[in-house]
């Protein structure tokens, strides 16, 4: 891994009043607990260039079922990976998990350890929750893992610097 750029507060022009009220919340109420919280990706990007995000998502330390006992408005969703849905009104504020990218590796063994065919149906036994690439990580390792540059940005809302 390599050491993380950060832009601190003075040199950029990002300011919380920019950011929505409910996604603050979101990040002010994770940090009070303990957790590692982010706002990322694209709402990042888009306050960078001036933009008015179209939604906040949020990265934290914290595991879903977490995130779900610190807000009575959340919602778990997701197959391959557990996300929590913090519903403001018709307003989703989306937390993920930080995550890793699994090696091959490590994903042919989880996949022979499981046995478990894709198609598996609860029916049948089996959860549908896929869980051979399901791997949480640190914010650093969330970051590589993304698809795009952008997609890696981070604010951090205790330091207001962009990582």
């Amino acid at each position: 891994m390599t050491v993380p750029v950060i832009v601190p507060r003075a040199e950029h022009a990002i300011s919380r009043s920019q950011i929505d009220a409910d996604a603050l919340k979101v990040l002010y109420r994770l940090h009070q607990n303990d957790y590692v919280a982010y706002l990322v990706g694209g709402s990042v990007r888009d306050l960078l260039l001036g933009r008015r995000p179209k939604d906040f998502d949020v990265g934290t330390s914290a595991h879903p079922y977490q995130v779900k006992r610190l807000f009575r408005n959340c919602w778990i969703i997701g197959r391959r990976f557990r996300l929590a849905h913090i519903k403001f009104g018709a307003k989703t504020v989306e937390v993920a998990t930080f995550r890793r990218k699994v090696s091959a590796a490590e994903l042919a063994a989880a996949e022979e350890h499981e046995g478990i065919p894709l198609e598996a149906t609860p029916e049948a036994g089996h959860d549908r929750l896929v869980h051979r690439d399901n791997t949480f990580g640190t914010p650093e390792e969330d970051a590589f893992r993304r698809d795009f540059t952008v997609n890696a940005l981070f604010y951090d809302i205790a330091t207001f610097s962009i990582i």
